[in-house]
């Protein structure tokens, strides 16, 4: 049971219908260099944390929002991430790390509601969901960090092979996101 539920988180992270999760990735990781991976990584992992809290006020059935509203909030985070990345400077960027967690803790909350229904069905009538919780989340977290090195990767190369400078190499990830972001937003506005 284990191993099907952790196989489901890493395939909840590659399915290429649910992109806007590494696209979310891809923004929160904008504005760090591979120098800085311990921080994405906690990064990530608090984005995790919140999408756990998500999926267990879900399973519990505790916790129920309209898809459609999800949705529409889901490319909102994206967004605003984007035009965090960009609105912060390269001196203020260690100053904002703690707001980072927060955001992060509470987008991965928004983004655990979308596929929250979903995992209330796959548990069915289990009665422990603990096991299957905690499973799907490694499994997440696992997919999260392997997008996580291949963008430090590829930062490190815009860096330092291609000499593309920080703020720039941030801008065109920012930007590019925030634009994904926006078609989305309009695709899935609930009004």
């Amino acid at each position: 049971m284990f191993s099907t539920y952790f196989q489901l988180g890493l395939q909840h992270i590659a399915d290429p219908t649910a992109y806007d999760h590494i696209v979310f990735i891809v923004a929160l990781c904008a504005v760090y260099k591979l120098g800085e991976w311990k921080n994405v990584i906690i990064l990530v992992t608090a984005f995790t944390i919140g999408h756990s809290l998500t999926l267990a006020l879900a399973a519990s059935n505790i916790l129920n929002v309209p898809a459609p509203i999800i949705e529409f909030l889901i490319p909102l985070t994206i967004f605003l991430t984007a035009i965090f990345n960009v609105s912060m400077s390269e001196t203020f960027h260690t100053t904002k790390i703690q707001l980072n967690y927060f955001l992060a803790l509470l987008f991965g909350f928004i983004h655990g509601m979308g596929f929250s229904n979903y995992f209330r069905g796959l548990l069915g009538k289990e009665v422990d969901i603990l096991a299957p919780l905690l499973a799907f989340n490694l499994g997440i977290e696992i997919g999260q960090l392997a997008i996580v090195a291949c963008i430090l990767v590829a930062t490190y190369i815009a860096l330092n092979v291609r000499q593309i400078k920080h703020r720039e190499w941030n801008l065109f990830i920012s930007g590019a996101t925030a634009g994904i972001a926006i078609v989305l937003m309009i695709s899935t506005k609930f009004w």
